[in-house]
């Protein structure tokens, strides 16, 4: 049995001006809603993760701690359990799913959670990654809403950097003849682990490899073994659509790219009342601290709580690095504390 719900948001025109059919947006909730409905906590999912791979953050004695919030982690649509390539319904599947923005997943998670359960203020919005993008499209679209964000190891917009990345993974995915312009029939094997090994240069840093840290620390037994275990394993069980969906998603993440902001990415983040701690990692080669330093400046509530440690974009990130998540942990009850 599924352990998520599904909330259905009936036709929906997104902001590329095209209809998702029968949207869907799957979440699954940890903890229960008190009776003011002022204990709720947006926690959404990051590049190619479910609502399962958050949970590394989730639990009794944490800062997420389900016996005292309500937590809503809400799947972003292209991953697999929302709206995606993968699960529309024909013609609407495969390579003619529409472009969705983060913006366009706020939207729908803003719909689930004042829809659905009648919540009106959020205590804490946070997020890694590109879940840390959505964190400050929350508060900047909702800055009576959101009274708190910490977003880590991410940024509130796609960096020109970031965006040629990208660029590399997608021609690595789209070079195997058997992702067939995404037409394909069995998954595009070659390309996924070609895409895994782009991917494998950035998420961790120089000193991390340097530092043999997937053998001595992860207990890979050789870099190959890293590589095929850890890198392949993320991407090989994803849909390449799916993939790609949430990858243009990325790309096209700027919390001022809508008609309340029109451009104005400074604008943007002034609009953001809640207090913020932006999170950082110092050798994240995907979201570097300059650009968050950047944003610090332009957010009239925000402070700059960088961690230093040589995991790179992991830092905090899925379980990878015990002592890091402890740090970010501990910045999340300080946050939530003041």
């Amino acid at each position: 049995m599924a352990d998520y719900s599904i909330y259905d948001l009936g036709d929906v025109v997104l902001q590329s001006g095209a209809t998702l059919r029968a949207a869907k947006l799957a979440y699954k909730t940890y903890g229960t809603l008190n009776t003011r409905r002022d204990n709720a906590i947006v926690y959404p999912t990051w590049y190619s993760g479910q609502h399962y791979e958050n949970e590394w953050l989730i639990g009794e004695g944490l800062a997420l701690d389900p016996n005292r919030y309500f937590i809503i982690v809400p799947n972003m649509l292209g991953n697999g359990l929302s709206s995606s390539p993968s699960n529309m319904p024909e013609p609407w599947n495969k390579a003619r799913f529409p472009k969705v923005t983060p913006y366009d997943n706020v939207r729908l998670q803003h719909r689930l959670v004042t829809e659905k359960f009648g919540i009106e203020t959020l205590p804490l919005v946070t997020g890694w990654s590109m879940g840390a993008g959505q964190t400050y499209h929350w508060a900047a679209l909702y800055p009576d809403m959101v009274q708190r964000i910490l977003p880590f190891q991410g940024a509130a917009r796609c960096s020109r950097h970031n965006f040629v990345f990208l660029e590399g993974v997608k021609a690595a995915l789209t070079a195997d003849a058997a992702f067939e312009e995404g037409w394909y029939d069995a998954p595009p094997t070659r390309g996924l682990r070609a895409m895994a090994r782009v991917y494998a240069g950035w998420g961790f840093s120089q000193a991390f490899y340097r530092e043999k840290l997937d053998i001595e620390a992860m207990g890979y037994a050789s870099l190959e073994d890293f590589l095929v275990g850890f890198w392949e394993g993320i991407f090989l069980p994803r849909d390449a659509n799916n993939l790609l969906t949430m990858l243009w998603c990325w790309q096209h993440g700027d919390i001022s790219k809508n008609e309340f902001f029109q451009g104005d990415f400074e604008k943007a983040l002034g609009a953001i009342k809640a207090k913020a701690f932006v999170v950082p990692a110092s050798t994240d080669l995907y979201f570097p601290p300059e650009d968050n330093i950047h944003e610090v400046r332009h957010m009239p509530n925000a402070e700059l709580r960088q961690i230093d440690s040589i995991w790179g974009h992991f830092a905090g990130g899925p379980g990878t690095s015990p002592a890091d998540v402890k740090t970010l942990d501990d910045l999340l009850k300080e946050l939530l504390a003041s």
